[in-house]
């Protein structure tokens, strides 16, 4: 069998590397000048712009310094460039102003700009925010997502720096030297001397008719064709029309920044470069600090015993919060995720009725009718009838959970899986079939979940015609999504963008097929996935206003936004932290492996004593269930009560994976 391509893989990165060494050090400073100060407002925009070059430059080991003076009517700023070639081929940059007048500078604006040399047709990424400007989401509702590079009148995009899980900016496009990317990469923090009582700095792209510039504001924000505007929920847009500063006398401000410039491989890989020099330079990957992960699985199989319902028309997990008496099977449910990891972790966890509980469960599961479109995924409790509800994506996640199940179970006496064999097959074979006809075109990525159970249905079930559906659907999706012309989307059923859930459809569907074949095509493809699930983790901690969250003394790193639509934070990465340690395996790339464990242990915390947690974390000025016309008091909390089965699902399945490869979690 064919090796993994290790060798084609680094040596690609480290082409990327040694041009990102030769062009560090290329001219990133406007043509205006070095610093760029604004000293008016309007419009929700900074104006008044002046622009200054250095006086004087001094040499002091391997930092150049270059000093400067704004002549103002009040006073003098001063300002103070520090910067190095580090060795892996990126610019560093300290900068520094000092306000050295009697009186207050009132309604000042403090940047950072870099000239990128790219062209306007460029497109920008932005992690968590912007996918090549979200052309997916544009397609299907612009209004509720990002759009820059494409938006009229004004083509800007710059977000507070707390909403960027990964701190940096990037555009990709072309220059004399090729295709290739430049990003800015950003240390986050508060504005001290900001007008707003939460001011951050805005770290962004603007597209000029000079060309694409990335740049660092002191609160200055904007999106889709508009300043002063932040995106707050769901579906609306917040006004935040006004971000200056004041600086005292004596004020020092500073600001640490990267530049970082290298080719593209391939068009649409751009975004990895950057991304994996963000991961290194925040040292984010600090597993520590987290609750024991045994006490957290204690208390997840205890929040899934206090949901198991047995009613005289149906036994199962009832999903949702007692409102909505549901057994509901996938995504978000997941009432059929238990079966597995009680079977691989139940003596470890002293559940003596384990068996007892997965025998009924997925034998009431498996009872389900089935239409032309396959099995519902919804069971309501109180009128005792399965819903006619049958998304693709919902019925791959409960098949892949069942396998999973049915693949342990026949190595266990006292288990009758004749009924859930049936059932696998008939899902199996009605979605081969789909996936195998002239006409199946998915709409997004959602269809990307039926890889994984596909492929692995082919072994358990011993049907290689399954195998041959999966690798339909395995090429439509590298096709389609490789050159990130149309990202990976649609993953999530609230929204309907550029999604971690739809990369994470792809990731997990390449990476099982890659394990199956041995095809160094897929593991190609599933590194690529995988980067873009990684771009939505948090590699930082950032700092939070007084409020519950601060309360807990949560950290954000570990935790993954949603999607360009639904910014809040979730636990999601759980379930994807296993694949992330067989990718590092596979690909001797340890990171990988540190970003798995890290994925895991963060997001134990907020637990409740029972075991339940709330999801929707806002690290950021966004919350998506409140009732609200403004963002006071938003950022720092999170909601509760939406306490849905799959956030005590997904770490189950994950510990059952981790124990299954050999890895004790429980341990962490």
């Amino acid at each position: 069998m064919p090796r993994p391509p290790r060798l084609r893989i680094a040596s690609l990165w480290l082409v990327a590397l040694l041009f990102a060494t030769r062009l560090a050090s290329a001219d990133w400073v406007p043509p205006e000048g070095r610093w760029s100060i604004a000293t008016g407002w309007a419009d929700g925009w900074p104006v008044n712009w002046q622009h200054l070059a250095p006086v004087r430059s001094e040499q002091s080991g391997e930092w150049t310094q270059h000093h400067g003076e704004f002549v103002l009517p009040g006073g003098k700023l001063v300002v103070r460039d520090s910067e190095r070639t580090v060795r892996d081929g990126l610019v560093e940059v300290h900068r520094r102003w000092q306000w050295t007048a009697s009186e207050p500078l009132a309604r000042v604006s403090l940047s950072v700009r870099i000239r990128t040399g790219l062209a306007g047709s460029a497109k920008p990424f932005l992690p968590g925010i912007s996918y090549y400007d979200n052309p997916a989401g544009q397609s299907v509702d612009p209004a509720p997502i990002p759009v820059i590079a494409a938006a009229r009148p004004l083509r800007r995009g710059f977000y507070e720096e707390h909403r960027f899980p990964l701190p940096f900016a990037a555009a990709e496009g072309d220059t004399a030297s090729g295709p290739t990317v430049v990003a800015l990469h950003s240390t986050p923090s508060p504005v001290r001397f900001g007008c707003q009582p939460d001011q951050w700095w805005s770290l962004g792209v603007d597209y000029t008719a000079d060309g694409v510039e990335l740049a660092l504001h002191s609160g200055a924000v904007a999106s889709n064709g508009r300043t002063g505007i932040l995106k707050g929920h769901q579906r609306r847009w917040f006004a935040y029309p006004e971000a200056w500063c004041t600086l005292p006398p004596g004020a020092i401000v500073e600001k640490k920044f990267l530049v970082e410039t290298a080719p593209v491989p391939r068009p649409g890989h751009g975004f990895r470069g950057p991304m994996h020099t963000a991961v290194r330079l925040n040292a984010a990957l600090n597993p520590d600090g987290f609750p024991p992960v045994r006490d957290v699985l204690e208390r997840k199989f205890a929040d899934t015993l206090a949901r198991w319902r047995e009613t005289p028309h149906a036994i199962g997990i009832q999903a949702f919060p007692e409102h909505r008496r549901w057994i509901d099977l996938g995504w978000a449910g997941q009432s059929e995720a238990f079966a597995y990891p009680f079977l691989v972790l139940g003596d470890v966890f002293d559940l003596r009725e384990a068996k007892r509980y997965v025998q009924s469960g997925l034998d009431f599961i498996a009872s389900a009718p089935f239409g032309p479109n396959g099995f519902p995924v919804r069971f309501n409790l109180d009128t005792g009838a399965w819903l006619d509800r049958t998304n693709p994506l919902s019925q791959a996640q409960a098949m892949e959970n069942m396998l999973h199940a049915l693949r342990v179970a026949r190595g266990k006496p006292g288990l009758d899986v004749s009924r859930w064999e049936t059932f696998l097959r008939r899902a199996a074979d009605l979605h081969a079939a789909r996936v195998l006809a002239p006409a199946w075109r998915p709409i997004s990525t959602n269809e990307g979940f039926l890889i994984a159970p596909l492929v692995h249905a082919s072994t358990i079930l011993a049907e290689p015609r399954y195998l041959d559906a999966a690798r339909k659907a395995a090429e439509h999706y590298i096709d389609r999504h490789q050159d990130m012309a149309e990202p990976y989307w649609g993953g999530t059923l609230d929204a309907r963008c550029e999604d971690k859930e739809g990369a994470w459809a792809a990731f997990q569907g390449f990476l099982a097929m890659h394990e199956v074949t041995r095809e160094a095509r897929y593991l190609e493809a599933a590194t690529h996935a995988a980067d873009v699930v990684l771009s939505y983790m948090y590699v930082w901690d950032v700092p939070l206003p007084p409020g519950r969250l601060a309360d807990h003394g949560f950290k954000t790193r570990g935790w993954t936004a949603v999607s360009v639509q639904n910014m809040h934070l979730d636990v999601y990465g759980v379930l994807c932290a296993p694949a992330f340690w067989r990718l590092g395996k596979l690909t001797g790339r340890e990171e990988y492996q540190r970003v798995a464990r890290l994925l895991y242990v963060a997001c134990g915390q907020l637990l409740d004593p029972r075991g339940g947690q709330g999801e929707q974390i806002h690290q950021t000025n966004y919350a998506q269930h409140y009732d609200y016309d403004h963002l006071t008091g938003v950022r720092g909390d999170y909601v509760e009560q939406w306490n849905v089965y799959w956030i005590s699902a997904h770490f189950l399945v994950a510990a059952a994976q981790f124990r299954e490869m050999g890895v004790d979690v429980t341990a962490w």
